[in-house]
């Protein structure tokens, strides 16, 4: 059941209305530009798509692709994959993990946080490479025959008559649409400036092969910690495809203006300074060949006032980005995607469906936006009193089991109960672990 209902905000005449594909029937459907190949723009096209609505997508490159290296699959974005049908596919590509681990540099625990605290059964994270979770989503939205435009770059987007159209980077503009959809992520240039709400740290990633006997622990996330000035994880995110290698994901914090002064450093230098943090990773850093082989990210904290407004509406980092501290921003993306579909399915008018899809999803994203930005300096910030705060209060309050339950919610996405609002439901997890396990046999035989 999808929560709340709103008073009407329809006003003459209904939208234009013709059969839909979802369900049999007359519903009200729309024409839909959704900008974006990322996580948050396929899986809303996907989920528009099979409600009937006529979608196109458009990429900026000449060819769909993801960006970065690793992320995290919570409870709550697996529930929306779950209910598209695509959890078991996605998480066969993934990595399960058990816990959040994180040292000082004194081996003092900095973080512990298991998700067998969260009482849900089995429930836990997948380690997942960005590639993997694009290519389930991708081979969907091509079977489906959703049209994709690439080589566009979205600059602006207008009304025009009782339609919205995009405006592109060489100035042409796009036919005429119902709707236009936001998933350009964080830097998308439609309202915000391109350095708005930057934070000063991001972190180098890199995509690191490894082999069964090597030393890292399979199933946490492990971090370590200088203060919050210095932070190294390593995150492992399975396979990319049948008979390629097992990998993880390595990340160093890193300021902003600290990025071209790293690249000009000779790499020995940098990785000398990682091993006096971290001695146990070498065989990591030792697949480092040269600084092309990490990527830096920036990251923004940033939302929206409002996610929409006249035939337009943000979805996922569009909407809101934080930093990826509670590795959220994927499962927000999933959800916000769901959010849309069914308000719009739920709306008797599509102003009333973006004003639904809006109050399911407002108040989960206030509060994550609001807890990562206090727990975002307790790991990367230059202040010595956030990591004390962190190791001697937060870190032995999170042992006790009501602040430990607490915690497993917070990192597992589902603080805040966003999946009854938004008719949602947990996946079975231990058939989802059985199928990890099936898949790890399997490959390991081959």
């Amino acid at each position: 059941m999808i929560g709340r209902k709103l008073p009407s905000t329809c006003e003459g005449p209904l939208d234009r209305l013709r059969e839909g594909r979802a369900g049999g029937g007359i519903r009200q459907t729309y024409d839909i530009a959704i900008i974006g190949c990322g996580p948050a723009g396929l899986a809303a096209a996907l989920l528009l798509y099979t409600e009937g609505h006529t979608v196109t997508l458009f990429e900026r490159f000449d060819a769909p692709k993801p960006l970065g290296s690793g992320l995290m699959l919570q409870p709550s974005g697996m529930a929306v994959l779950h209910a598209m049908g695509l959890a078991h596919k996605t998480a066969s590509r993934g990595a399960r993990i058990d816990a959040l681990f994180g040292k000082q540099e004194q081996s003092r625990t900095a973080l512990d946080a298991p998700y067998a605290k969260l009482g849900r059964g089995e429930a836990f994270g997948i380690g997942i490479h960005r590639a993997s979770l694009f290519g389930v989503l991708y081979e969907q939205v091509q079977a489906a025959g959703i049209a994709i435009r690439t080589g566009h770059e979205v600059r602006d987007t207008r009304p025009e008559g009782a339609s919205r159209v995009l405006v592109f980077a060489d100035g042409s503009q796009s036919d005429r649409f119902d709707l236009v959809v936001d998933a350009s992520g964080w830097a998308s240039r439609i309202e915000f400036g391109e350095s708005h709400g930057l934070l000063p740290f991001g972190a180098l990633w890199a995509t690191i092969p490894v082999e069964p006997g090597d030393p890292h622990e399979k199933n946490l996330l492990e971090q370590r910690y200088r203060r919050a000035s210095q932070m190294a994880g390593v995150l492992p995110i399975g396979s990319r495809g049948d008979g390629l290698p097992q990998e993880v994901a390595f990340f160093w914090s890193l300021r902003r203006e600290d990025h071209a002064r790293w690249y000009d450093t000779p790499i020995d230098r940098w990785k000398a300074q990682v091993l006096d943090l971290w001695p146990e990773i070498d065989f990591l850093l030792d697949r480092i060949a040269s600084h092309d082989d990490l990527t830096f990210a920036r990251y923004a904290h940033r939302s929206a006032h409002r996610p929409y407004r006249e035939r337009l509406v943000r979805i996922g980092d569009a909407w809101h980005s934080a930093s990826p501290q509670l590795g959220q921003g994927a499962n927000m993306a999933l959800l916000d995607a769901w959010g849309l579909a069914a308000g719009l399915r739920e709306g008797r008018c599509l102003r009333e469906g973006l004003r639904l899809s809006a109050s399911w999803r407002r108040d989960h994203v206030d509060l994550y936006q609001a807890v990562t930005y206090a727990f975002t300096p307790l790991f990367q910030s230059d202040e010595a009193l956030w990591p004390w705060l962190r190791d001697r209060i937060v870190a032995p309050l999170s042992r006790f089991g009501p602040v430990a339950r607490l915690q497993a919610q917070l990192m597992s996405g589902l603080f805040g109960f966003p999946l009854p609002m938004l008719g949602l439901e947990l996946p079975n997890y231990s058939a989802i672990a059985a199928s990890m396990a099936a898949r790890a046999s399997s490959d390991d035989q081959s």
